[in-house]
C-alpha cells in the first residue's frame, strides 16, 4: 500500500529546499507513517491495520 501511495504521489509533493532533486514520495509516506504511529509501518500492531489504510489514504488525498 506504500508502494502504491508512493507511485500515486510521484511528481506531486511540493518543493523543498532540503530535497534539490526532488522528493521521494515512499520515503515520504512511510515516514509520515512511523511518525503518526511512533512505529515502523511492519512494527505497527495488526489491529491498527484499519487505521493504517486511512492514514495512508489521507496522505494520497493531501500531498505535502
Amino acid at each position: 500500500m506504500i508502494q502504491e501511495a508512493g507511485d500515486y504521489l510521484q511528481g506531486q509533493l511540493p518543493d523543498h529546499p532540503n530535497h534539490s532533486k526532488g522528493r521521494n514520495p515512499y520515503a515520504h509516506v512511510a515516514i509520515c507513517v512511523k511518525s503518526k504511529f511512533n512505529a515502523s509501518y511492519k512494527d505497527i500492531e495488526d489491529e491498527k491495520f484499519d487505521e493504517v489504510v486511512s492514514y495512508i489514504n489521507f496522505l494520497r488525498e493531501n500531498p505535502s
